[in-house]
């Protein structure tokens, strides 16, 4: 067990291991951003950090087939942060919350040697999607395309530049494939800490592991920060699945389906 799954440990209860917490009827979601962790500021402007701050966490609520509603900022800054790079930061949160129908209804600021955000989400759902409830013979598939947002981010780790609609900047959230199939899945989670990685979650929480229909490399299985949705279903509802990602203009790829054996991770830890 790594360090970051030996502290959550220590809080396990009901409410926690899935991207959000279900109580009642309600979602509560947080996620951190921190520079030199998530991203350095030489890398985006402040209107693309706060965005993609705001869309990581509401893709949380998403994979768990929630409407959010409200959005708790804090943000810790610099002095030196000027009244223009400030606006930056509002602006990003506020068009992103918008977007998803998010009102920002309070939080904190601090003084800070970096920029550090942190942001709760606060949604509501009738049938959530937890990440239990994988039976053995289901189907595993992911949505979109994987192993760019490792890509984009080794380029920056070598001083290169990436483009203003690059994944790893402008994060494309799959809310309408979510909703339309709903009925059909059994579980899902958003891909956050890479493919290989977010299957050994699902593995753990339902004691299966997986069979793949091919090679998944570990270029493309361990790429974290996709922020698609990983979903599986009872193969009964593959067609219904696939015509409901097609109406929603989602590209879907069923890779494997869950069988009776241990799963491995092959990547590393992203976090420690």
């Amino acid at each position: 067990m790594n360090l970051e799954n030996y502290f959550i440990s220590q809080f396990k209860n009901s409410h926690i291991g899935d991207d959000g917490a279900v109580i009642n009827r309600s979602v509560y979601s947080k996620d951190a951003f921190f520079e030199n962790v998530h991203f350095k500021k030489k890398w985006m402007s402040h209107y693309q950090i706060a965005s993609k701050a705001m869309l990581i966490n509401i893709s949380d609520a998403i994979a768990m087939n929630a409407k959010p509603e409200y959005a708790l900022l804090s943000v810790a800054m610099p002095k030196s942060t000027t009244k223009t790079q400030m606006k930056e930061l509002v602006s990003g949160f506020k068009d992103v919350a918008h977007k998803y129908g998010v009102e920002i209804i309070g939080g904190d600021t601090i003084s800070n040697t970096k920029l550090d955000i942190t942001i709760t989400i606060i949604s509501q759902t009738n049938k959530p999607l937890l990440r239990t409830k994988l039976r053995k013979g289901y189907l595993l598939a992911y949505t979109g395309e994987l192993g760019k947002s490792a890509k984009e981010l080794k380029k920056l780790m070598n001083l290169g530049r990436i483009h203003k609609k690059s994944k790893f900047v402008d994060i494309k959230l799959r809310d309408k494939f979510v909703s339309k199939t709903e009925r059909f899945l059994s579980s899902g989670m958003d891909i956050s800490d890479g493919l290989f990685s977010d299957l050994d979650k699902l593995s753990s929480a339902n004691r299966v592991g997986f069979k793949f229909n091919s090679h998944i490399s570990k270029h493309i299985g361990c790429s974290g920060e996709e922020y698609e949705m990983l979903v599986a279903f009872d193969k009964r509802y593959a067609k219904a699945v696939l015509r409901r990602a097609q109406q929603s203009r989602t590209p879907l790829n069923i890779f494997a389906k869950s069988v009776r054996n241990k799963y491995i991770n092959r990547c590393k830890a992203h976090h420690f």
